[in-house]
């Protein structure tokens, strides 16, 4: 691989219990990368937004730091954020060299704000998280929303079509709109087959604006239809009480 750069922004490197998602409650490796344009108003890791926070490595530093921290029986090592998008070039380095070297899966846990990016970064890529935002994040402004979700369904079509291990996420608050949420989910499996995904998460939100158990219900039986195997999964490492 031919380097155009030589630096990595890193908010941090531990091991835990992944607490989302179709694999909760793996071992994993979190690379937390620093730095994500978009503004969740339910975002749990503000620490790791700006571009400048954490520390600046060598890509060789780096490697050198999830070689030492990695832990016996790790299943995979996630890229997230921040938004690990942002340094795409360097997730595609360091997710070629665990895939490689360490012979562990890869997971990337992006927004999926760039389908350009997401596409570069892919191919070393084992596990992909898709998260579509609803209105009710204030992720980006009203103008941007059909462009970020255009971006979200551009990712999921490449995903699927390079048949990673694929699954779509989606966080519910209470004020999260039904009627917009059914539009949604019309759009994806217009463009995509049941078959083609490992899951589908409605992720209810913590500590904010929190949906009650009838209408986390309401969201569910708008996939169910199309998609059985939908699961309404919390944040299990907050369950736990642990990053």
């Amino acid at each position: 691989m031919q380097r155009t750069f030589n630096r990595v922004q890193l908010s941090e490197i531990f091991t835990s219990i992944e607490g989302e998602g179709i694999l909760f409650g793996t071992k994993t490796m979190f690379i937390r990368m620093a730095g994500c344009p978009l503004n969740c108003r339910w975002c749990d890791t503000a620490y790791a937004l700006p571009i400048d926070s954490g520390t600046t490595f060598s890509l060789s530093e780096a490697k050198e730091l999830i070689m030492k921290n990695l832990q016996p029986n790790t299943y995979k090592v996630n890229f997230s954020g921040g938004e690990p998008l942002i340094q795409h070039e360097a997730v595609l380095e360091l997710a070629d060299f665990v895939q490689e070297k360490l012979k562990i899966k890869t997971y990337l846990e992006s927004s999926c704000f760039d389908s350009v990016r997401f596409a570069k970064v892919l191919p070393y890529i084992d596990i992909c998280k898709v998260e579509f935002k609803m209105k009710d994040s204030n992720v980006v402004g009203a103008s941007d929303y059909e462009n970020l979700l255009q971006n979200e369904i551009d990712c999921l079509r490449i995903a699927v079509s390079d048949k990673k291990i694929v699954y779509i996420k989606i966080v519910i608050t209470k004020s999260s709109s039904l009627v917009e949420f059914r539009y949604l989910i019309e759009s994806i499996f217009e463009r995509i087959k049941a078959l083609e995904i490992r899951g589908f998460i409605i992720q209810p939100s913590w500590g904010l604006d929190e949906p009650t158990t009838h209408q986390l219900f309401d969201f569910y039986d708008v996939i169910f239809p199309l998609y059985h195997d939908v699961r309404i999964i919390p944040q299990l490492h907050k369950v736990l009480g642990v990053r």
